[in-house]
């Protein structure tokens, strides 16, 4: 970067990646102007002018060129800060993630002055911190928001220890009593590692999905949500996310259109909530329904085109929200470890995966229940496995 380029953040309190880039700004120390598009209309607008119409938060000027939710890496590489060149440094545990899985594993670690080093691509917290309020997590009675909660698992982690690395992890190699990781910061040494680099939202493959992204599809209520007050949106889903989203942006939508290609799956619990919304006449519940088509104009949704019962439907809309599922975040070992037909980790009773040494916790692991407390059961769980392991591993000098 050069030292006369200006660092322009425009963002809001609400979004999670937000927090996160301006975190890397202050951690290398890059003086850069905040600002908030929620406190001015103005602000917003100047945003827009800058990104031809994409809604997309943070969106970061540095000097002439524009960037949009980049990832750690990426803004770095704009910035132009230069990492200290490669070398093998060796860790006891190398952690890849930092969602609630990594770090109730990294909390367990530390605590037994296990070195512990916790790599991160994007937002610590993982899905939870893009989560607006978690009800099911044991000792919250009134609930939890998950920013909250991501960042207070953060804390706790990085008290007894744990250090996080915004980077991401590209390959992991088996070496017997060592396992090589090629990062973005240089290959590193591990004598263990866990997997917990959760899931990623799927997409429908619909047309006009990917090309009014940001200008009116989206993957995150919480992050994008406050951008369609007084606006009618559709909600594409029928399980527990889909459910729990729409509900929460009834806060902001004036009206909000529940497409389900077929029976809603959520639990009963969301089922009752959503029927009170229903009754209010601010969700209506379309079943049976295909969406086939996101339609717009000028750079911004108009319509969803869909079918009920071989019947074309058309909704006029202004947004789209897709909670269709979740990927697996494992292509980066595809090549290495046992994976399901879907793509998530195979591991055994241990959490161990293919590689002796090598373990998965949380969503990424085949079998996982896509919950935030089972997730951090298994990050615990794993912690004490790797404890284990290390234990009876092999002295590097010994044959």
């Amino acid at each position: 970067m050069k030292s006369r380029d200006r660092v322009v953040v425009y963002g809001a309190e609400w979004c999670a990646d937000c927090h996160q880039s301006r975190q890397l700004l202050n951690e290398h120390k890059v003086a850069y102007d905040y600002y908030d598009i929620d406190s001015d209309p103005k602000l917003k607008a100047e945003m827009l002018a800058l990104t031809n119409g994409q809604n997309v938060i943070p969106t970061i000027k540095i000097g002439d060129r524009i960037v949009q939710e980049p990832t750690n890496d990426e803004l770095l590489t704009m910035l132009d800060l230069k990492q200290p060149e490669p070398e093998t440094v060796t860790h006891d545990v190398i952690i890849v993630g930092a969602g609630p899985a990594a770090l109730t594993a990294a909390i367990y670690t530390t605590r037994e002055d296990i070195d512990t080093l916790l790599f991160e691509r994007g937002v610590v917290g993982g899905l939870a911190a893009v989560t607006d309020m978690i009800d099911n997590y044991p000792g919250f009675p009134e609930g939890v928001a998950g920013l909250t909660l991501a960042d207070d698992l953060r804390k706790q982690a990085e008290r007894f220890g744990a250090v996080i690395e915004l980077g991401e992890v590209t390959a992991i190699h088996d070496e017997g009593k060592y396992k090589r990781l090629e990062t973005t910061s240089g290959d590193m040494l591990a004598k263990a590692v866990l997997i917990a680099t959760g899931s990623d939202y799927k997409k429908i493959g619909v047309p006009g999905e990917q090309e009014y992204y940001a200008r009116g599809v989206h993957y995150c209520a919480t992050c994008d949500g406050a951008f369609y007050r007084d606006k009618r949106i559709a909600v594409i889903g029928g399980g527990n996310s889909a459910v729990q989203e729409a509900i929460f942006l009834t806060r902001f939508a004036s009206h909000i259109d529940l497409m389900v290609r077929s029976t809603i799956k959520a639990s009963d619990v969301l089922q009752t909530e959503l029927k009170k919304y229903v009754d209010d006449g601010k969700i209506t519940v379309h079943l049976e329904t295909s969406t086939d088509e996101i339609v717009g104009v000028n750079n911004s949704v108009t319509a969803l085109k869909g079918t009920h019962q071989g019947k074309p439907v058309e909704i006029a809309l202004d947004g789209v929200f897709v909670f269709a599922g979740l990927l697996p975040n494992s292509q980066f070992v595809k090549d290495s470890l046992e994976l399901d037909e879907i793509g998530f980790i195979k591991t055994d009773d241990n959490l161990q995966t293919s590689i002796p040494g090598v373990f998965a916790a949380g969503d990424i692991r085949s079998g996982a229940t896509m919950q935030i407390a089972s997730a951090a059961g298994e990050g615990a769980t794993a912690a004490l496995k790797i404890r284990e392991y290390l234990e009876n591993r092999p002295h590097p000098a010994q044959n």
